[in-house]
């Protein structure tokens, strides 16, 4: 049997701690191997162990629940042998960044595990979408990670002062997050941003085209990952990225790139999105009523502040978006709260015909 210092030694590039450790006592007490999943595909995962990597089935513990079947970045318990060798379970996670499938059904997709950095990487090959930036942000800091927004292709934006624009509009988007510019093709910027996912894991997400691939390799310090061209007209490219694979950094720290993700479905992300939204979240602290909608209520501190030029139309329309998605989401599964938006949307549509029929009074 591998002894624990082995263990040790071998795993502690991929995060492997103490902590860890204890939790995998019980597992090691039953002769299973203590491993991290750097790979799942169709029912199956690569587990780098003290031993080597190995391929597992996860079958043994996938559950109906798609939120707690293996994914990238878990610590698992693997049998020490036999054919097929099987997952037999994987430790409490720290961190899960989760979003929700295209499903009807609205269920969640865990896309990674015990992530510390959440890297959402936004191209600036074409115009900025904040409102996306937003998404991508409310499911980092729903999971438990620290975000931080790298804006790529800075060389393709050479003035200064428009960079410098296009930055403090995304700070203001993403209020406590970093923000950094870099160009990995020309290596200006990379040195802050390896310092940062230097310790830990990081995650990187971002649309197709978002220059990913080019900034994994260029963190890897190799071409690890396939790098396609993205289109002119819309900078979006093909997946060149199509499973989830976590990878050792030679500066330190573990990184998982993931595809390319077309839709950022919320899933149960009320504290993300008030996270995003900080200054809405403060500024709603002051409204006259406490389940002020920020519509027409009178007292509104949210609308006041729009009205003053403090608070941008663009933003509060979004928060309002993204709030409505979530409670959506999130009802469609809460069978109370589903009938309390009923209640609530009937009561809005009251007020708003009664609204109507007063100005119609005034009118006649």
């Amino acid at each position: 049997m591998t002894s624990s210092s082995a263990v040790f030694s071998a795993l502690a590039p991929y995060g492997w701690d103490e902590t860890w450790a204890t939790e995998f006592a019980p597992y090691a007490a039953e002769g299973l191997l203590a491993g991290r999943v750097v790979r799942v595909d169709r029912g199956q995962c690569d587990v780098v162990t003290a031993g080597g990597t190995l391929r597992a089935d996860t079958a043994f513990v996938t559950p109906h629940d798609p939120l707690r079947v293996v994914c990238t970045g878990d610590w698992v318990a693997v049998e020490p042998g036999g054919s097929p060798r099987y997952v037999r379970a994987y430790l409490p996670r720290r961190t899960a960044f989760v979003r929700s499938t295209s499903s009807k059904r609205s269920e969640g997709q865990i896309l990674a595990a015990n992530v510390d950095h959440a890297v959402v990487a936004v191209s600036l090959a074409v115009e900025l979408d904040l409102g996306r930036i937003e998404r991508f942000l409310a499911l980092a800091w729903e999971s438990g990670a620290q975000p931080v927004v790298v804006l790529t292709k800075a060389d393709l934006v050479p003035d200064p002062v428009t960079l410098g624009h296009l930055v403090q509009d995304v700070e203001t988007t993403a209020p406590g997050v970093p923000v950094l510019t870099v160009s990995a093709l020309a290596g200006d910027g990379l040195d802050v941003l390896v310092a940062l996912v230097g310790s830990g894991t990081s995650v990187l997400l971002g649309q197709s085209g978002a220059g990913k691939s080019t900034l994994a390799n260029a963190l890897l310090g190799a071409d690890v990952m396939e790098v396609q061209a993205a289109r002119d007209v819309d900078g979006k490219g093909r997946h060149t990225t199509t499973t989830r694979n976590l990878l050792p950094l030679p500066a330190g720290g573990v990184l998982i790139d993931t595809p390319g993700l077309r839709g950022v479905g919320l899933f149960d992300a009320e504290t993300g999105v008030g996270q995003v939204f900080s200054e809405i979240e403060e500024l709603a602290r002051r409204c006259r009523f406490g389940d002020c909608a920020h519509e027409s209520e009178p007292g509104c501190a949210v609308r006041s502040a729009v009205e003053a030029g403090d608070l941008p139309v663009r933003r509060l329309e979004s928060y309002r978006k993204l709030v409505r998605e979530n409670q959506w989401i999130v009802a469609k599964t809460d069978a109370r709260l589903r009938s309390e938006l009923r209640k609530d949307w009937k009561r809005k549509g009251a007020e708003g015909k009664a609204a109507m029929e007063a100005k119609r009074g005034r009118w006649a």
